[in-house]
């Protein structure tokens, strides 16, 4: 008979590499997460406060199809221009409505371009 010499003893498998693998992932995940919050949209929703409303309508609609004023078609590029014969000032209220379609994409391209004519009150409705 053959003899192949004596019977190792089964090794047990190290947890070391297991170990820093799963560290590794811990801090990969650590250091791409994102904590708090990018950017806020400072909104006030509508009813939270008892103010009168004078002045023109300035009723802007979002939806999945394009963007109204007051019912008549606008484009976002038009929005701040057919705005402008409404608005007093700066300050006045501009109510916003999305639709039940639109995206929240479309809601903050809308608040961007407002703003960034000087709009500062916008306010959105359901």
């Amino acid at each position: 008979m053959m003899s192949f010499g004596q019977p190792r003893a089964p090794r047990r498998p190290s947890l070391t590499p297991m170990i820093d693998v799963v560290f590794l992932l811990l801090v990969f995940f650590m250091l791409a997460a994102r904590f708090g919050h990018d950017m806020t949209l400072p909104l006030s929703t509508g009813g939270s406060g008892n103010a009168t409303y004078d002045g023109p309508p300035r009723l802007i609609g979002i939806a999945a199809e394009g963007l109204t004023l007051n019912g008549s078609a606008v484009t976002l590029d038009t929005l701040p221009a057919a705005l402008a014969p409404l608005m007093a000032d700066t300050g006045d209220a501009v109510v916003l409505r999305p639709a039940a379609g639109a995206d929240l994409q479309s809601l903050i391209a809308v608040t961007d371009a407002l703003r960034a004519a000087g709009l500062t009150r916008l306010i959105v409705v359901e």
